[in-house]
């Protein structure tokens, strides 16, 4: 199973990176977490809040893959707890399927990404910078697996 975090943004500052990175690769084989970035739409070429929205969904839905779950990431989705993700994670390993999450840029997400999505997703009903998105899913993915294995990492 791959955990594919697709994201629009790129070239983050090194904090976020270097955040990412961690618990990337704390993550086994068998749940890899993988980062898929979107070039964002230029904001200083005159296009309204919705075209470029529909510019990144374009690219969003040309780079996901296939045959994946696909969750798209919106402060109105579902707030799962740990527990929660970490049950929904072990079932994605037994049926052996990829997942997508996808995170919006400074805009969100085009409700044309929202509508291919098969579930909605939140991290908490704050808004959050998109760029420190990428880093909180990861370490969330990276707790949610320990507790899986019961693993020291996460405490209640």
């Amino acid at each position: 199973m791959k955990l594919i975090i697709v994201s629009v943004g790129h070239k983050m500052p090194d904090w976020i990176t270097a955040g990412f990175n961690e618990y990337a690769k704390r993550m086994p084989r068998e749940a890899k977490i993988e980062l898929l970035e979107i070039k964002p739409e230029p904001r200083s070429t005159g296009k309204t809040t919705a075209q470029i929205m529909e510019a990144e969904a374009q690219r969003i839905l040309a780079a996901l893959p296939q045959n994946c779950l696909r969750i798209a990431l919106d402060e109105r989705g579902m707030q799962p707890t740990t527990r929660q993700l970490a049950a929904q994670m072990q079932d994605w390993m037994r049926e052996g399927c990829d997942v997508a999450f996808i995170v919006g840029g400074a805009d969100g997400l085009h409700d044309s990404v929202k509508q291919t999505a098969q579930r909605q997703m939140a991290l908490s009903s704050l808004t959050l910078p998109h760029a420190f998105v990428r880093v909180l899913l990861a370490e969330q993915l990276y707790r949610a697996h320990s507790l899986m294995h019961n693993h020291p990492y996460h405490r209640e």
